[in-house]
């Protein structure tokens, strides 16, 4: 398996678990310690679409569309000459945020106070 096919399927978990440890990880794809750091760096300071959680957990912080279109493209020879482009042809990639939380709690308290005397009630004829 080559290094973009390992990429790939490492960002298609961290999109549907959020998060995963990097022993998880060795182990699964069968990784040794450099491997990893590749990978980790590819993810966290190349793409930044993951970061690092104590340095032991790897979190999904990427979008949701079109990483995983990016990632499984191969990567281009260095053989090949840069293309010529001028600058306004030259498509630029949304800057990557923190997902936004789907909900937040907060404590509410609700406190009913009736002073003696400040209802009147209201008498039937």
């Amino acid at each position: 398996m080559t290094f973009d096919d390992i990429l790939a399927q490492v960002i298609t978990l961290l999109k549907r678990q959020g998060r995963v440890s990097y022993r998880a990880l060795k182990m699964r794809f069968d990784l040794d310690d450099e491997y990893l750091d590749v990978l980790k760096e590819e993810l966290i300071d190349a793409q930044r679409i993951a970061m690092d959680e104590g340095g032991r957990i790897l979190v999904w912080v990427g979008d949701t569309l079109g990483t995983a279109a990016v990632a499984s493209q191969p990567a281009q020879s260095t053989q090949q000459p840069p293309l010529q482009q001028d600058q306004s042809t030259k498509i630029a990639l949304p800057p990557t945020m923190p997902p936004i939380p789907e909900a937040e709690r907060r404590q509410l308290t609700v406190m009913f106070c009736d002073l003696v005397g400040s209802v009147s009630k209201v008498e039937m004829d």
